[in-house]
């Protein structure tokens, strides 16, 4: 099992050669295994990965199999392992000539050898694949033979033998794949994708077939020694993921896995899983909501109330944007779900026709509270959600009571596709619409936290965190991903508002009327990320918001840009560097409140290294890092910067909490190093008692040996100071391993002030 991993975004701009430079200073900075972003060959020009063309193959503009090769040499010759994403869901096929399985698809339809790979309802589509690629239906007249294929500008397509003779239309006509109008996708596609982009389409690797297929050469390199662990994409749009990770752990021998499961506040993963816990995003919230003060939250929700003109229903709010991705772009998946289960009759009630089908389908999804079920684990969230629709809506109770029993029958094909449809609804309607909506307090809006639920307490952390080393030790915790909305240290600034909410509210007052938006949710929302990430380029700050607009969807969309809101839109950020008012009071804002944003993020990333479970620090956030949404958030990383704050604090240098980011680099590279050397001081987890008049700004743990004190709402305690406030340890000399300073505890305990003279943060070992 890893002590702490480090992730590398891995790319044509960041090769595997380069990755392999940076591994001597991962093994400085004290990580024991890097963690790789997908390695195999994947569409021309992606910067992610996950978007596999070609499983057998490691990604040739990555680096090659050289390259992965001198990657694991080099990571070896530090001491360090590898942590591999792998990609089991889906497949790109934007350039299906760059993806051999679905060319040949494509060229053979249902007698291809890698048919059954793919998820394809055949019967619905007359024996076609509905490819959405058209610009229109009319487009169809401008299809070309080109060498033997069929060409859509610069789309190409196979030929079935003996079928390309004629016209391109009539070419067209005899082959396995259907060219149609892009806006049919939303509807008529008969291939299940991954969430509603068409260029990924959804593997069948419940067949042991075609998981031996997408898994031999990375089960071979783990066998060879070269991935010692590996990190699941994705697992809810398997039809069956307990039984992908049974056959996982067989193939891997074990080997230390973790999945990218989203948990809802309260949800465990099933217990017969065979992983060490999720990629961290419950980590994440957990982390978050205890340094955010909950005294705020009625004086940010009067402010969103008075911009939006009335009071936000937040569940509300969920539940209708999971309904317009139900009914929207998530409608083909629906309609799937509607055909198979009307072959099974509809439980004989003939009462129920297919519009009250799909109507009590989508009201189910848009109502379900977790992103999904694996029955018969979470079982009582699909009754109580049919209870809810019940009541709610007495017109379709004849519909919903005959889906009941229909739905709960694991492990029938129509449970599974219900399954594996929460979880794109969820995911698109909450975190890429919902999110976007609800500016109340952005924040709190990340991938596996809840708007709704405004900070914690100290004792509720501890709680969860006694929780998280019973159940899930070996889980992974994160604070930034390529995945996250904005990056931690956004994150860590944005919690001082809810220390000064009318100041803040106050400054929104100033800037709406300064500079008026008709959408005033959404520009709260757009000045919250720009203080948080301030100071930011125009471009980033452009490229944030449009893309922000356009995933809220209430004034633009991706489909249809509103060009005179979009250019109000872009007006408004225009004004925060050209308007010398609007900067002088962003700059004096963010001036204010940058120093308690900076001792939010050492603390957070001080609970984070340091609670229950593997530790992940995303590229380039052992520095301050104010990124936003991707792609904001894989710019690159100045590695050379970094190799040298770290040799100047291996010196002895002491640096102080600035702009440098060296305090930071401090604290990771001291909590990595110290649960690399000595993982016995992290086994356990008891709270540190805290007394005194400045208690509750204060988190403090002992993990077996080493003593996590932490401050919390720092703009508070600046108007108060310690005082008398102490920590509750055993007598005797203590020794600050990130200052290297003895302190000692008396009767009365460990004197805060005299502990955090110089860091917010403390790492406490017996002297």
């Amino acid at each position: 099992m890893p002590a702490a991993t480090y992730r590398l975004q891995v790319h044509a701009g960041f090769r595997l050669e380069d990755a392999a430079e940076v591994a001597g200073y991962l093994a400085d900075l004290g990580v024991t295994h890097a963690y790789s972003s997908p390695l195999l060959r994947s569409a021309e020009g992606s910067n992610h990965g996950y978007d596999t063309v070609d499983h057998a193959h490691i990604d040739e503009a990555r680096g090659g199999r050289a390259g992965f090769d001198r990657f694991v040499a080099g990571l070896h010759q530090h001491g360090l392992g590898l942590v591999l994403d792998l990609v089991p869901n889906h497949m790109g096929v934007d350039d299906p000539a760059a993806a051999p399985w679905w060319w040949d698809v494509l060229k053979h339809g249902q007698d291809s050898a890698h048919a059954a790979a793919f998820d394809i309802d055949w019967e619905f589509g007359g024996g076609k694949v509905r490819i959405p690629v058209l610009g229109s239906a009319d487009d169809v007249q401008k299809l070309e033979v080109v060498d033997g294929e069929l060409r859509y500008y610069d789309n190409r397509f196979p030929i079935a033998p003996g079928t390309g003779a004629g016209t391109p239309q009539e070419v067209h006509a005899r082959q396995h794949y259907e060219l149609v109008d892009w806006r049919r996708a939303d509807a008529d596609l008969n291939y299940r994708r991954f969430f509603a982009i068409n260029t990924l389409a959804g593997l069948r690797v419940e067949d042991p077939a075609i998981f031996d297929a997408t898994h031999e050469l990375v089960l071979q390199l783990v066998d060879d020694g070269a991935v010692d662990g590996l990190r699941i994409d994705h697992p809810d749009g398997l039809a069956d993921p307990e039984g992908y990770l049974d056959r996982l752990a067989e193939a891997s021998g074990n080997r230390w896995t973790v999945v990218e499961k989203i948990l809802e506040p309260g949800e465990d993963l099933p217990e017969s899983w065979r992983t060490a816990g999720t990629t961290g995003y419950d980590a994440l919230a957990e982390v978050d909501e205890v340094l955010i003060d909950p005294a705020g939250e009625a004086a940010l929700t009067a402010l969103d109330t008075e911009l939006a003109g009335k009071d936000v229903d937040y569940e509300q709010l969920v539940h209708d944007c999971k309904r317009e991705v139900a009914d929207g772009m998530l409608g083909s998946e629906v309609a799937r779900l509607v055909r198979v289960i009307g072959k099974l009759g509809w439980a004989g009630n003939s009462a129920v026709d297919v519009a009250q089908q799909t109507e009590a389908l989508a009201e189910l999804l848009a109502s379900f509270p977790v992103y999904r079920s694996y029955l018969p684990d979470g079982r009582e969230h699909l009754d109580a959600t049919v209870t809810a629709v019940r009541n709610r809506r007495p017109d379709l109770v004849a519909a919903v009571d005959a889906l009941h029993s229909v739905l709960s029958s694991a492990g029938s094909e129509a449970a599974t596709r219900f399954e594996q449809t929460s979880g794109p609804v969820m995911a698109k309607g909450v975190e890429d619409s919902a999110y976007y909506r609800w500016a109340r307090f952005v924040a709190l809006n990340e991938v596996g936290g809840d708007p709704a639920r405004f900070g914690s307490t100290v004792a509720e952390f501890h709680a969860a965190q006694q929780r998280r080393a019973e159940r899930y030790p070996e889980s992974m915790t994160t604070l930034s991903t390529h995945d996250t909305k904005r990056s931690e240290d956004v994150r860590a600034r944005l919690a001082v508002l809810a220390e000064l909410p009318s100041d803040w509210a106050q400054l929104v007052r100033t800037l709406l009327e300064r500079h008026p938006l008709a959408d005033r949710p959404l520009a709260h929302l757009v000045w919250q990320n720009i203080v948080g990430a301030w100071p930011l380029s125009r471009e980033r700050a452009q490229a944030y918001v449009e893309k922000a607009a356009r995933e809220a969807g209430t004034s633009t969309t991706w489909t249809n840009p509103v060009q005179e809101f979009e250019e109000h839109l872009h007006a408004l950020v225009d004004a925060a560097y050209d308007d010398p008012a609007t900067t002088a009071d962003i700059d004096a804002f963010v001036t204010r409140i940058a120093p308690f944003g900076r001792s939010n993020s050492m603390s957070q990333k001080l609970l984070q290294l340091t609670m229950p479970g593997v530790p992940d620090v995303y590229q380039g956030t052992e520095l301050w890092d104010f990124s936003l949404v991707d792609p904001d958030n894989r710019r690159p990383v100045d590695y050379a910067l970094r190799r040298k704050l770290l040799a100047d604090l291996d010196r002895g240098e002491i640096p102080a909490v600035d702009d440098s980011g060296a305090a930071k680099l401090l604290v990771v590279s001291r909590v990595l190093r110290a649960r690399r050397d000595h993982p016995e001081w992290f086994g356990g987890y008891e709270p540190v008692g805290v007394t005194g008049s400045a208690a509750e700004h204060l988190v403090a743990y002992d993990r077996g040996g080493a003593v996590v004190v932490a401050t919390r709402l720092p703009a508070g305690l600046a108007a108060t100071g310690w005082g008398d406030t102490a920590l509750q340890l055993p007598t005797g000399a203590w020794r600050d391993l990130f200052t290297g300073e003895r302190v000692v505890s008396d009767m009365d305990g460990l004197a805060v002030d005299a502990l955090l003279t110089r860091l917010p943060v403390a790492l406490l070992t017996r002297d």
